[in-house]
């Protein structure tokens, strides 16, 4: 990190000091440099070539019409194990418990945050960590799933019916409750830090708009549409910045 970014990072440490009503908004940027890929980068999956577009793949339709191409992609590039929590992550749980944080709102489906022991954690997009039987809702954790799919193409329930991880696919809309919650927690926060993500999902995205405070904190490799409006704009990896406050 160069001297002109670690100077705006003391300046979120003061803010972040001063405050106890904040709230995080994280993309798939938190999680890189637990070396996780992210969608969008140059080395993100979205560049990547299989038979079909991942964006296509991780459709709807696409699960319902071919759900074994659908796991094939999804175990080998979804099913991610053996990372560990950065930086951030575990900066933002210590925030949590020194009450000065009052939830994560994350666009992330790795389940990081928990692991680092954030207990407020949104998860606007689900996690890989759950999966559900689209019959009789039967729970199947992620070590589950991924025994099965060592099996079968398509994983079932004792039941018979097929399993879904409990993601968000693209066609699909986002779980009215925790969108709700997101946007008290947003509209009532005094500081909002934007981390790792580059604002272009919607409706996820959209969700900045009801911020209030005092205090729009944006931390990105890459420029935001909501840079402009930010207080404070950190172009630095967000581990690195948050190992400084």
């Amino acid at each position: 990190m160069d001297e002109y970014q670690l100077k705006k990072t003391q300046e979120l440490k003061e803010i972040v000091e001063k405050s106890s009503n904040i709230v995080f908004f994280g993309g798939a940027g938190v999680s890189t440099e637990s070396g996780i890929p992210d969608f969008r980068s140059v080395d993100g999956l979205y560049h990547q070539k299989y038979d079909y577009p991942p964006e296509e793949i991780l459709s709807h339709g696409f699960y319902v019409n071919k759900p074994e191409e659908f796991f094939r992609f999804y175990k080998d590039k979804l099913i991610i194990k053996d990372v560990k929590p950065n930086a951030a992550h575990l900066k933002l749980a210590e925030l949590e418990k020194q009450g000065k944080l009052k939830a994560v709102v994350t666009q992330n489906i790795d389940g990081l945050h928990q692991l680092a022991g954030s207990k407020e954690v949104l998860e606007l997009h689900g996690s890989i960590q759950r999966n559900y039987c689209e019959r009789c809702g039967k729970f199947y954790g992620l070590d589950d799933l991924e025994r099965m799919l060592e099996t079968e193409a398509v994983p079932h329930c004792s039941c018979g019916a097929r399993i879904k991880p409990d993601v968000v696919l693209y066609g699909e809309g986002l779980d009215d409750k925790v969108v709700s919650k997101a946007v008290k927690y947003i509209s009532r926060a005094d500081v909002l830090i934007i981390g790792g993500t580059s604002l272009v999902v919607y409706p996820a995205a959209g969700l900045i708009d009801y911020f209030r405070g005092s205090k729009l904190v944006v931390i990105n490799m890459s420029p935001t549409g909501r840079d402009a409006y930010a207080d404070l704009l950190i172009s630095a990896p967000i581990g690195e910045v948050f190992s400084n406050i």
